[in-house]
Protein backbone atom coordinates (compact mmCIF):
# COMPACT_ATOMS: atom_id res chain seq x y z
CA UNK A 1 0.00 0.00 0.00
CA UNK A 2 1.50 3.45 -0.88
CA UNK A 3 1.01 6.27 1.23
CA UNK A 4 0.28 9.64 -0.62
CA UNK A 5 2.26 12.36 1.21
CA UNK A 6 1.55 15.99 2.64
CA UNK A 7 3.66 17.23 -0.15
CA UNK A 8 1.27 15.26 -2.76
CA UNK A 9 -1.81 15.99 -1.23
CA UNK A 10 -1.45 19.49 -1.07
CA UNK A 11 -0.63 19.16 -5.18
CA UNK A 12 2.82 19.12 -5.51
CA UNK A 13 5.49 21.79 -7.02
CA UNK A 14 3.07 23.55 -8.42
CA UNK A 15 1.40 24.25 -5.55
CA UNK A 16 4.14 24.79 -3.49
CA UNK A 17 4.82 27.38 -6.01
CA UNK A 18 1.72 29.11 -5.62
CA UNK A 19 1.22 29.19 -2.15
CA UNK A 20 4.70 30.47 -1.41
CA UNK A 21 4.07 33.33 -4.01
CA UNK A 22 0.56 34.11 -2.37
CA UNK A 23 1.97 34.16 1.26
CA UNK A 24 4.44 36.50 0.84
CA UNK A 25 2.02 38.76 -1.02
CA UNK A 26 -0.02 38.51 2.18
CA UNK A 27 3.35 38.86 4.83
CA UNK A 28 4.49 41.74 2.83
CA UNK A 29 1.06 43.86 3.07
CA UNK A 30 0.10 42.95 6.68
CA UNK A 31 1.33 45.62 8.96
CA UNK A 32 1.97 43.03 11.66
CA UNK A 33 4.82 41.20 9.82
CA UNK A 34 5.52 43.01 7.31
CA UNK A 35 8.45 45.08 8.84
CA UNK A 36 10.70 41.64 8.84
CA UNK A 37 10.99 41.67 4.95
CA UNK A 38 12.24 45.29 4.41
CA UNK A 39 15.69 44.09 3.72
CA UNK A 40 15.07 40.89 2.58
CA UNK A 41 15.67 39.71 -1.28
CA UNK A 42 12.06 38.11 -1.58
CA UNK A 43 13.02 35.75 -4.74
CA UNK A 44 15.55 34.57 -2.41
CA UNK A 45 13.39 34.44 0.47
CA UNK A 46 10.67 32.26 -1.57
CA UNK A 47 13.18 30.12 -3.10
CA UNK A 48 14.06 29.20 0.52
CA UNK A 49 10.84 28.47 1.97
CA UNK A 50 9.49 27.24 -1.18
CA UNK A 51 12.27 24.64 -0.62
CA UNK A 52 11.89 24.16 2.88
CA UNK A 53 8.09 23.76 2.53
CA UNK A 54 9.06 20.85 0.03
CA UNK A 55 10.79 18.66 2.06
CA UNK A 56 8.67 19.19 5.07
CA UNK A 57 5.91 17.92 3.72
CA UNK A 58 7.62 15.21 2.17
CA UNK A 59 8.61 16.38 -1.47
CA UNK A 60 11.84 15.49 -3.27
CA UNK A 61 13.49 18.97 -2.27
CA UNK A 62 16.00 18.94 0.53
CA UNK A 63 16.25 22.35 2.33
CA UNK A 64 19.80 23.10 2.56
CA UNK A 65 19.37 26.32 4.53
CA UNK A 66 20.34 27.50 7.78
CA UNK A 67 18.63 25.73 10.98
CA UNK A 68 15.40 27.64 12.08
CA UNK A 69 17.51 29.07 15.32
CA UNK A 70 20.09 30.60 12.92
CA UNK A 71 17.86 31.67 10.17
CA UNK A 72 15.97 33.51 12.39
CA UNK A 73 18.40 34.92 15.22
CA UNK A 74 18.10 38.37 13.82
CA UNK A 75 14.38 38.50 13.84
CA UNK A 76 14.11 37.72 17.36
CA UNK A 77 16.23 40.31 18.14
CA UNK A 78 14.40 42.58 16.07
CA UNK A 79 11.59 41.40 18.34
CA UNK A 80 10.15 38.20 16.56
CA UNK A 81 7.56 36.49 18.64
CA UNK A 82 4.45 34.03 19.01
CA UNK A 83 2.42 36.85 17.86
CA UNK A 84 4.26 36.83 14.60
CA UNK A 85 4.82 33.29 14.50
CA UNK A 86 0.72 32.95 14.50
CA UNK A 87 0.06 35.40 11.82
CA UNK A 88 2.78 33.31 9.62
CA UNK A 89 0.51 30.34 10.47
CA UNK A 90 -2.69 31.90 10.10
CA UNK A 91 -1.49 33.30 6.41
CA UNK A 92 -0.05 29.79 5.35
CA UNK A 93 -3.44 28.08 6.29
CA UNK A 94 -5.70 31.24 4.85
CA UNK A 95 -3.20 30.42 1.13
CA UNK A 96 -3.70 26.57 1.39
CA UNK A 97 -7.59 26.76 1.81
CA UNK A 98 -7.91 29.36 -0.84
CA UNK A 99 -5.84 27.11 -3.13
CA UNK A 100 -7.96 24.23 -2.18
CA UNK A 101 -6.23 22.16 0.02
CA UNK A 102 -8.00 19.75 2.93
CA UNK A 103 -8.91 20.82 6.16
CA UNK A 104 -6.95 18.03 7.19
CA UNK A 105 -3.63 18.73 5.44
CA UNK A 106 -4.06 22.58 6.16
CA UNK A 107 -3.92 21.74 9.86
CA UNK A 108 -1.46 19.41 9.17
CA UNK A 109 1.35 21.84 8.29
CA UNK A 110 -0.42 24.23 10.77
CA UNK A 111 0.93 21.46 12.64
CA UNK A 112 4.32 21.39 10.78
CA UNK A 113 4.64 25.04 11.60
CA UNK A 114 4.04 25.11 15.05
CA UNK A 115 6.68 22.45 15.82
CA UNK A 116 9.54 24.47 14.64
CA UNK A 117 8.11 27.64 17.07
CA UNK A 118 10.50 27.34 19.80
CA UNK A 119 13.42 26.71 17.17
CA UNK A 120 12.17 29.91 15.54
CA UNK A 121 12.34 32.10 18.52
CA UNK A 122 15.43 30.68 19.89
CA UNK A 123 14.13 29.17 23.40
CA UNK A 124 13.90 26.07 25.12
CA UNK A 125 10.80 24.16 24.54
CA UNK A 126 10.01 23.93 28.66
CA UNK A 127 9.93 27.65 28.80
CA UNK A 128 7.47 27.93 25.63
CA UNK A 129 4.39 30.55 25.74
CA UNK A 130 2.00 29.52 23.48
CA UNK A 131 -0.89 31.77 22.13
Amino acid sequence: MTTTSLYERLGGAPAIQAAVELFYQRMLHDERVARFFAQVDMRNQAGKQRAFLTMVTGGPHRYTGKDMRAGHAHLVAQGLDDSHVDVVIEHLGAVLHELGAAPADIAEVAALANSVRDDVLSRNASAAPRS
